[in-house]
C-alpha cells in the first residue's frame, strides 16, 4: 500500500508539473538545407531540425500523418496529457504554453472527422453506426406514416362515427378538429399535425447525424454560456475571459471525442461510451478551476438544468404560437 501511495504521489506531482522543453544543444550544427552554421535544435534561418537522420518506417509514418496535420509531437503529447492530466494541460495552454500542444480547434475538427470514420465502419466489428442510426430514424418515421394511413382507412369507412371534439367558425372558415386514434395527434381540416411534427423531429435528428461537427460546435456554444456564468469566479483562474473558457471547453470536448473514438472502435454503438465521456469531463473542470469533484458536478448539473428550463420556456412559446396559428389563422 505504501508503494502504491508513493507512486500515486509521484503521478500527482507529474500531473501538476508543466511541460519541460528540451534544452538547447551546445553542439555546433550545419543545416543540410541552407548550410547555415548554428547552435541549438533548429536552424534559425529555415527551421529545419539539427538532426535529421536516415529515413525509417517511423519517419515515413510521421510524414504520412503530417499530410493530415498530425505529424508533430504536439498532437501525441496533447492526447497523452488530455487523458492523464487534462485540466493542468489546459491551464498550461491558457497561460501561454501554446507551442507545446496541438491547437484546440484544429484538434476538434480532426477528432470529429476521425470519429465519423470509426462510426462509418472503421471499427473492430466493421459496423456502420451512422447508417444504423439513419435506419432507426427512417423506420420510426415509416411506422408513424403507416399509423396515419391506417387511421385514414378507418375514417373513410366510418366517417360518421369519428369522434369530433369541436366544430367552430372563425372569420367564415369552418374548422373541424378531430381526435385520432393516437393521443398525440389531432386533425384540423384533414391535416395531421402530429405527423408533421414527427417529420420535423426526424429531419432534425438526421441533420445531427449527418453534420456532427457543426452540431457539436453549436452545442458547445450553447452549453458554454451557463457554464461560464457558474465557473468564471474560480480559485485557479479568477479573471478568466469567456474566450479562454470556450477554448477550455473545446479541449474538454476533444477529450470526450478521444474517449468516443476508442470506445466506438472496440464497441460501436454502445451507449455507455457517452456516459463515460460525460463523466470524464468532470476531471479537467476540477483540475482546471480548483473546485472539489462534488462542487464541480453540481455546477455542471446546474448548467444543464438551466438549459432544460430555457428549452421548456422556448417550447411553451412555440406551442402557444402554433396554437394561435391553428385557432385564429387557419
Amino acid at each position: 500500500m505504501e508503494q502504491l501511495r508513493d507512486k500515486y504521489e509521484s503521478f500527482k506531482a507529474w500531473q501538476e508539473q508543466p511541460h519541460q522543453v528540451m534544452p538547447l544543444s551546445a553542439e555546433k550544427h550545419v543545416c543540410a538545407t541552407c548550410g547555415t552554421e548554428f547552435h541549438g535544435n533548429y536552424c534559425p534561418r529555415c527551421g529545419q531540425r539539427a538532426t535529421i537522420g536516415r529515413y525509417s518506417f517511423k519517419s515515413a509514418f510521421l510524414l504520412f500523418l503530417d499530410v493530415w496535420g498530425l505529424g508533430n509531437r504536439g498532437m501525441f503529447r496533447s492526447i497523452r496529457d488530455l487523458l492523464l492530466r487534462p485540466g493542468y494541460m489546459i491551464r498550461d495552454y491558457l497561460n501561454g504554453m501554446q507551442m507545446a500542444y496541438f491547437p484546440p480547434f484544429k484538434m476538434f475538427f480532426l477528432g470529429i472527422a476521425l470519429l465519423v470514420f470509426v462510426q462509418s465502419g472503421l471499427n473492430i466489428r466493421m459496423e456502420n453506426v451512422i447508417s444504423n442510426s439513419k435506419e432507426v430514424i427512417s423506420q420510426s418515421l415509416d411506422e408513424t406514416s403507416d399509423n396515419i394511413n391506417k387511421i385514414d382507412k378507418v375514417e373513410k369507412k366510418s366517417f360518421d362515427k369519428a369522434a369530433i371534439n369541436d366544430t367552430i367558425n372563425i372569420n367564415g372558415k369552418k374548422l373541424a378538429i378531430e381526435k385520432t386514434e393516437k393521443s398525440d395527434q389531432i386533425r384540423v381540416n384533414g391535416k395531421y399535425y402530429g405527423l408533421k411534427f414527427a417529420e420535423i423531429l426526424q429531419k432534425f435528428f438526421r441533420w445531427i447525424v449527418d453534420n456532427q461537427t457543426v452540431a457539436q460546435f453549436l452545442w458547445l456554444l450553447v452549453l458554454s454560456a451557463p457554464m461560464y456564468f457558474l465557473f468564471r469566479h474560480n480559485k485557479k483562474i479568477p479573471d478568466i475571459h469567456y474566450s479562454e473558457f470556450f477554448v477550455s471547453m473545446v479541449y474538454i470536448t476533444n477529450l470526450m471525442t478521444i474517449i468516443s473514438i476508442i470506445g466506438e472502435f472496440f464497441s460501436p454503438g454502445n451507449a455507455m461510451i457517452d456516459i463515460i465521456g460525460g463523466a470524464a469531463s468532470i476531471v479537467p473542470l476540477k483540475q482546471l478551476y480548483g473546485y472539489s469533484y462534488k462542487r464541480t458536478f453540481f455546477k455542471v448539473a446546474l448548467s444543464f438544468m438551466i438549459l432544460i428550463i430555457l428549452a421548456i420556456i422556448l417550447a411553451a412559446i412555440f406551442a402557444g404560437l402554433a396554437y394561435l396559428y391553428v385557432r385564429y389563422i387557419l
